[in-house]
C-alpha cells in the first residue's frame, strides 16, 4: 500500500536585493596636550627676573563733607553679593511665612484649647475642695 501525499504548489520568492549596512563613524574630537610646569621649578642660573611694576589700583573713597571723613567704600563684587544674599533672604521669608502662617495658628489654636481645658478642670477641682472643706 501507496500512500500518495499531494504536493504544495509553492511559488517562488520574490528576489529581494541584500541590504548594504554602513556603521556609523564620529570625528573625534582631538585637544591639543597642555604641558604643566613641574611643581619645583626654577630659572636657570645666571638668568634673572623680569622687574614688572605693580601697582594697585586706588580704592574709592566717599568724601562726607559735613565731617571731613572718607568712607572707603568696598568692590563691586562685595556689594553685589551683598544686595543678592539680602533679596534672596527677604524674599524666601515672606513666601515661607505665607507657608507657615495657617500652621502657627492651628496649632495656636489647639494649645489653646487644651490650656483652657486644664485651667477649667483645675478650677473645677479647686471649686469641689473648698465645698468639701466647708
Amino acid at each position: 500500500m501507496i500512500i500518495r501525499l499531494p504536493t504544495p504548489d509553492i511559488p517562488t520568492p520574490p528576489d529581494i536585493p541584500a541590504m548594504e549596512f554602513k556603521p556609523p563613524s564620529a570625528q573625534i574630537p582631538y585637544f591639543p596636550p597642555i604641558v604643566i610646569p613641574p611643581a619645583n621649578l626654577e630659572r636657570p642660573p645666571g638668568v634673572k627676573a623680569e622687574e614688572t611694576e605693580t601697582t594697585e589700583p586706588e580704592t574709592p573713597k566717599l568724601n562726607i563733607p559735613i565731617i571731613d571723613i572718607e568712607f572707603p567704600l568696598p568692590e563691586t563684587t562685595v556689594v553685589v553679593t551683598a544686595v543678592t544674599t539680602a533679596v534672596v533672604a527677604v524674599a524666601t521669608t515672606t513666601v515661607a511665612q505665607t507657608f507657615f502662617e495657617p500652621i502657627k495658628k492651628n496649632v495656636q489654636k489647639q494649645l489653646q484649647k487644651r490650656v483652657d481645658a486644664w485651667k477649667k478642670k483645675r478650677k473645677e477641682k479647686d471649686s469641689s475642695k473648698n465645698l468639701k472643706t466647708e
